[in-house]
């Protein structure tokens, strides 16, 4: 047998030195030699490897991994994951608390490892986050077809599952040869650090491609630095959006996540301390302007707070800066609702910047465009009475919040007051996260953001289980802060095994777990389409009715299911005193040096302070169910409301 050692050669006496490498060998020190530049700010762009390791890829990425640490120890750290998908969501953590300047990269085998990463994949895209994905593919010179986990379909024998990565992905190739990894690298690299184009970027790789040698030019290996674009605002956009500012009666900003990832926190305080220009924030938006902060009216949207909805109803121009106007964000088209309703789209991805037919796009960075703003309207302010409306509406809102903070004293309180709880033991610098189900509206509306970075609510995909894997990426990525995840048992039954990652690498988070037996959210939303709960309770299954819908709720112990995976664990009894012990729960997890899960059971029933939006999910057009009807009945009302929204 043969053995090639990786070393470095001469091709043709004074060519250019290479190494003899495998291809996986090739890529992971290549990785591990990728900078991002954003200013003065420089990191590595692939801090780390995510890897489950099968038939696919233990010979191949798994012996590159191994043989780097062997020979350069600490170079490109390599991390377990229970799942493939949790991999992918614990870089979308890291990714946004690092500003979306690094990622990892996940690593799994061939069939339903890779398969197991394509939810990872569309909630990176979804999020415009950076993740890159290296799914492994069945043999490239076919010669074993068809290998254990290989698709075989008789119309097209080329497709493989790393094939669904494609509509998911805003880069994807595949390795079908040694030599392309340099130029798909590469082309890998520039997509990730993009801040218009990033998302899931796919490398699919083939397990005997992996394993197979190649020359590999040292240049190839050397460190290289991608600095991230900031675009500054063209004149014309630029002096076009000013003037329609300038001409507003009643503007409002809408800030997304590309405030955060720009660093625009502090230019956007500037301009609205400037002008008075009130704002709403989108769910990534959170923490773009701190919540006591007099311009700030909270979420807007469907699950957004009356304050900034109802002066988002009389708003003749909207400054979206950063935002992919969601349908939550503009409560499906029913928030904006003055006649004529202009949009100024600052946003570096024009497929954003041109949303709802505007006329006034800036395709720049936020940052850059909002400095230019300001320094224009120097003399400008919205008008004393404006002014004075902005400040009763968000006075009324607070007064809202604090009172739906207050204990009630009930055996079982409402998410609200757990909320409270949770907000008023946390300090400043904690980042709280979630994804999925009721507590992504009642967050976006009650939460009080005190830092930048301390809200962190995935809701572009929603992605139920998202929760505690990227809860995990956060505090990797911020290892000085307290890191809070709040999770509801149906989001903790998607994927709770990534608790054991977190006690194997002595990871601390607070997980918060409310125990309401069912899917709270969509138990709500089905009421009012008129479905009555149908489906949404964990229950046993009644014989003879054969349905879920009776009374007999299932002994499901999910304390005891975090203890089993070594957890702290702590169980909140019901009772009166339930919300002060959740207190001094989260207070002593929080002194605490490890992971700890609080367990707290919640009635579904208790609502939230409405926020005045709302979502469109459409009600069947005929039923024989009461309630189904009543519920069209409302539906086609608030329909009605909604508005093509071309500005």
């Amino acid at each position: 047998m043969t053995v090639i050692e990786s070393r470095p050669t001469t091709k043709g006496g004074s060519g250019p030195r290479t190494r003899t490498m495998t291809v996986a060998q090739a890529l992971v020190e290549f990785l591990a030699n990728q900078w991002t530049v954003d200013g003065d700010h420089r990191e590595r762009t692939i801090p780390g490897v995510y890897g489950i390791f099968g038939h696919g890829n233990v010979a191949g990425i798994g012996q590159a991994l191994q043989q780097l640490h062997h020979d350069q120890p600490g170079l490109m750290p390599y991390h377990q994951a229970r799942n493939e998908q949790a991999m992918v969501h614990q870089s979308v953590g890291w990714a946004r608390m690092r500003r979306r300047r690094s990622t990892f990269a996940s690593a799994a085998s061939v069939g339903p490892g890779a398969a197991n990463m394509l939810t990872g994949a569309a909630l990176a895209t979804a999020n415009r986050m950076p993740a890159l994905l290296l799914p492994s593919d069945t043999f490239a010179t076919r010669v074993a077809d068809p290998v254990l986990q290989q698709l075989e379909l008789p119309h097209d024998i080329g497709i493989q599952v790393s094939d669904a990565f494609r509509p998911l992905s805003r880069f994807f190739d595949r390795v079908q040869r040694p030599e392309q990894v340099f130029s798909i690298a590469l082309a890998a690299m520039r997509v990730l650090t993009d801040p218009a184009e990033t998302g899931a970027v796919t490398i699919a790789l083939p397990e005997d491609v992996q394993a197979e040698t190649l020359e590999v030019p040292l240049e190839f290996l050397q460190p290289r630095e991608w600095h991230l674009r900031r675009p500054l605002p063209e004149r014309a956009p630029l002096l076009r959006a000013i003037a329609a500012i300038r001409a507003a009666k009643r503007p409002m900003i809408v800030a997304g996540g590309g405030v955060i990832y720009s660093g625009a926190e502090d230019a956007l305080a500037a301009l609205v301390e400037a002008t008075g220009i009130p704002v709403g924030t989108s769910q990534a938006g959170g923490g773009s302007l701190l919540w006591d902060h007099p311009q700030n009216l909270g979420g807007i949207g469907a699950t957004g707070t009356t304050a900034a909805n109802r002066i988002a109803a009389e708003a003749d121009l909207v400054i979206g800066i950063g935002t992919r106007y969601s349908d939550f964000t503009t409560a499906s088209r029913t928030v904006f609702q003055s006649d004529g309703v202009t949009f100024v789209n600052i946003n570096v991805a024009s497929f954003d910047a041109y949303k709802h037919g505007t006329q006034l796009p800036v395709i720049a960075d936020a940052r850059e465009t909002l400095e230019a703003i300001t320094d224009a309207l120097q003399d400008w302010a919205v008008t004393p009475e404006h002014a004075r409306r902005i400040a009763h509406e968000k006075a009324e809102w607070d007064a809202v919040v604090d009172a739906a903070f207050e204990p009630s004293g009930r055996s079982l309180p409402g998410q609200a007051e757990i909320i409270g709880a949770v907000q008023g033991s946390s300090d400043p610098r904690d980042v709280i996260v979630q994804a999925a189900g009721s507590l992504p509206g009642d967050l976006h509306k009650l939460w009080r953001v005190r830092d930048s970075l301390g809200y962190h609510v995935e809701y572009a995909f929603s992605c139920m289980g998202y929760e505690i894997a990227g809860g995990i990426g956060v505090r990797r990525a911020a290892p000085d802060r307290d890191v809070i995840v709040m999770v509801g048992d149906g989001s903790y039954l998607m994927l709770h095994s990534e608790l054991v990652t977190a006690v194997a690498e002595g990871i601390k988070i607070i997980v918060v777990l409310i125990q309401n037996h069912g899917y709270a959210s969509i138990g709500h939303l089905s009421e009012t389409v008129g479905s009555e709960r149908f489906g949404t309770q964990y229950r046993y299954l009644d014989p003879e009715a054969q349905d879920f819908q009776g009374d007999r709720r299932l002994p499901i112990d999910l304390a005891a299911n975090a203890r089993s995976y070594g957890v702290t664990t702590i169980e909140i009894q019901p009772g009166a005193s339930a919300i002060d012990d959740l207190r001094a729960a989260v207070t002593a997890a929080k002194a605490a040096d490890v992971a700890t899960l609080i367990h707290i059971n919640s009635d579904p029933l208790l609502y939230a302070p409405d926020g005045e939006g709302w979502w469109d999910v459409p009600v069947a057009a005929i039923s024989t169910l009461p309630s189904t009807q009543h519920a069209r009945t409302e539906y086609l009302e608030q329909q009605a409301r909604q508005k093509p929204l071309l500005g």
